[in-house]
């Protein structure tokens, strides 16, 4: 008899090319080691993740479910020999039984997401993981991304290749500030499209720049004009909690 597993884990993003499996790519990716690091053990059923990363971006508390044979009984066993294998770039932090009908994507209520920007000197020894900027005004910051809050057609904040029927999405917190000599942008949502919020930030930091305008924003968030489909390095960004 099977029974079904939810593991929290944490991972360097930059060292794989995303997170979704890439067959005959012959890329790594997270939940490509995940997988094999799986098979290793004699467990052949496929881990579902809460949701894909984009290459370089990095997961903090990232969700998947399986399920695992009923020998395995130990899970505190199961994660240090999983951590074994998966070290240094992809850490489990938590495995716990939970019932059959789980789904860590579909059962997921609210994704929060944060992207962090230092306004130190450049340093390459942490150049993947933040961007580097001189320092952002968070006023300008938190008035542009309170437009993003409530529910929008985010079919202008999407990278091609979004595997998703609807472009509506629920922003519940959208909100900036500063932690020592760091900009942390927090976005709390219902889902995210593919490099939504990459591209939110990067819109968000040309209007703190002048470089475009909140009615910019207010343009291409009701689908009136696509002004800017450029999206902020994937570096700064973390997906920090799912929750259910």
């Amino acid at each position: 008899m099977k029974k079904k597993v939810k593991i929290i884990f944490s991972y360097d993003g930059s060292k794989f090319f995303g997170s979704q499996i890439q067959k005959g790519s012959g890329k790594p990716t997270i939940m490509g080691a995940f997988q094999k690091a799986l098979n290793i053990l004699g467990i052949d059923k496929t881990a579902i993740a809460s949701g894909r990363t984009d290459k370089g971006v990095h997961a903090l508390n990232q969700v998947c479910h399986l399920l695992i044979p009923h020998y395995f009984f130990n899970l505190d066993k199961l994660k240090k020999s999983l951590n074994n294998i998966l070290m240094p770039y992809i850490h489990i932090k938590s495995i716990y039984f939970v019932n059959l009908d789980f789904h860590a994507r579909f059962s997921a209520k609210k994704r929060l997401y944060r992207y962090i920007v230092s306004h130190s000197t450049y340093n390459p020894i942490f150049a993947d993981y933040c961007s580097f900027m001189a320092p952002l005004d968070i006023k300008i910051l938190n008035n542009s991304l309170k437009e993003y809050e409530g529910m929008h057609n985010f079919k202008y904040f999407k990278k091609r290749g979004s595997d998703t029927v609807s472009n509506m999405r629920i922003i519940y917190k959208a909100f900036a500030y500063r932690h020592k000599n760091y900009t942390v942008i927090n976005f709390l949502g219902n889902s995210f499209l593919r490099s939504q919020i990459r591209l939110m930030c990067d819109f968000v930091f040309k209007i703190e720049k002048n470089v475009l305008s909140k009615n910019d924003l207010i343009k291409q968030l009701n689908t009136l004009d696509k002004i800017s489909n450029s999206p902020a390095p994937a570096r700064g960004l973390y997906l920090s909690k799912i929750f259910y």
